[in-house]
């Protein structure tokens, strides 16, 4: 059953500090139109230049996933991010005025206590997810690293984090269903061993911004308490004591995992710089955001190569519109009438097909003694298949007149014999009587043409 995109019902605002900045800063939230999608806009920079929320722009994974477009980058995004994944959020756009997200208490919570405030509303668009058709692989050698992509009909996960620590050895977190994001992973604190703390302030120049409130601190070696009050006062805390399991009293864990589900929170995060709700089950071994980043690719590669491929034609299946109805909605007849049928049909989609064969009354002069279908009447093929798109949306009687044709580019041969799929999608919402489509050709699953178009809605006089 489809579902329809969500945005936010309202605005809202959050200010903090960035972790590794240490920079004052505040995000706002705004809802945002349909297919609009998660973007970043840095309103304290000249222009103030959008980042997209897409894997193609990240340009640091150390520590936290860092975006950089055009010379504006904005880093620790993936907390916020897997808030708008884990409430099903698909489309905001959120004004940022500096670097780096702030860390707040090092998990999604504050992200998602205030989009909940601010509640959802339901847009018009279907949500359109990837779904993951079959098993994904990535690897590094080097960490022992390894996600893992598989077929599912909801969007689960499974981790797996090993550390070579007595405290934090092995520990595994599993989400079953992206639903139960809000109670199962969203309170999750990132975490952190003690020994690490001063070496990165101090040589990475990293977590300026951080303090003993915003991370779990892990104990996993014999420390003094005068070396403890030390570090306090380097992080201008007060004093605190190791508990017997090895966590700083600083903070109670929420659950016996919480590091665990806060990598699977990571994970969450990370992913989504896909740019579409997944369907599919991910299994993280040893997870951090660079092995995220290279899941994200391949998924994105997955996902361009299932969006070109052709679409599934059953010829004995009954389709959505047949010649009849085809014949009321568009206004061509013979010869011109260049689409047999209707197979496939969303709102922002449809696939059409013809059956090419040698008595088409253009193969008499195109060409007799090699017949081939001319490129020009597979454009109006893909117009008219578009046409119908809008035009079975339309109550009244209208006509559809394309003003516009970019980027047309002829692929193979089409002869008779062959069976010609056509796949028309809307590349914008349909505004002041104006489509904007993409149309692709097929020809026994490879792509014989494509092209852009553009078409005004008329409504006829009669």
């Amino acid at each position: 059953m489809s579902q329809k995109q969500r945005t936010l019902a309202a605005p809202f605002s959050v200010s903090g500090k960035g972790l590794h900045t240490g920079v004052q800063v505040t995000m706002t939230f705004l809802p945002a139109s349909d297919d609009h999608g998660i973007r970043f806009k840095r309103v304290d920079l000249p222009g103030q230049p959008i980042v997209e929320a897409d894997v193609d722009h990240i340009s640091d994974t150390a520590r936290s996933t860092l975006l950089e477009k055009d010379g504006a980058r904005i880093g620790t995004i993936e907390h916020a991010l897997a808030a708008l994944t884990g409430l099903g959020i698909d489309n905001c756009l959120i004004e940022i005025n500096n670097e780096e997200a702030p860390i707040f208490d090092g998990s999604s919570r504050v992200y998602v206590e205030a989009i909940e405030k601010a509640g959802y509303l339901e847009q018009e668009a279907e949500r359109q997810y990837f779904e993951i058709k079959e098993k994904i692989v990535v690897r590094d050698e080097r960490t022992g690293s390894e996600l893992i992509a598989l077929p599912d009909d909801d969007y689960s996960l499974h981790v797996l984090i090993s550390f070579n620590s007595r405290v934090l050895n092995n520990q595994y977190a599993t989400l079953n269903s992206i639903a139960d994001f809000k109670n199962e992973i969203a309170n999750c604190r990132t975490f952190v061993f003690l020994h690490e703390l001063e070496y990165l302030l101090k040589t990475n120049n990293l977590i300026k911004g951080g303090d003993l409130e915003s991370a779990i601190v892990i104990v996993d070696k014999d420390i003094s308490q005068a070396e403890l009050d030390r570090l306090a006062d380097l992080f201008g805390h007060e004093h605190v004591e190791v508990k017997k399991e090895g966590i700083m009293n600083n903070v109670d864990l929420y659950f016996d995992n919480e590091c665990a589900r806060h990598k699977l929170l990571d994970v969450i995060g990370d992913l989504t710089l896909l740019g579409k709700p997944i369907k599919g089950r991910i299994i993280a071994t040893k997870p951090g955001h660079h092995i995220n980043a290279q899941m994200t690719k391949a998924l994105k590669k997955a996902m361009l190569k299932l969006e070109n491929r052709a679409p599934e034609y059953d010829p004995t299946a009954e389709p959505v519109f047949d010649i009849s109805r085809i014949s009321e909605l568009l206004p061509h007849r013979f010869p011109f009438l260049l689409v047999d049928k209707i197979i496939e049909i969303k709102q922002n989609s449809i696939v059409g097909v013809k059956n090419v064969t040698i008595n088409e009354p253009f193969f008499q002069g195109h060409f007799p003694e090699e017949p081939v279908f001319p490129g020009v009447l597979l454009v109006e093929a893909m117009a008219q298949t578009g046409g119908l798109l809008v035009l079975s949306q339309l109550e009244d009687k209208y006509s559809t007149y394309f003003i516009r044709i970019d980027n047309v580019k002829f692929r193979k041969k089409v002869q008779p014999g062959d069976t010609l799929i056509f796949k028309l999608e809307l590349t914008t919402p349909i505004r002041r009587g104006i489509a904007n489509m993409r149309g692709v050709s097929y020809v026994g699953g490879k792509v014989v043409a494509e092209g852009e178009f553009m078409a005004q809605i008329v409504k006829n006089n009669n």
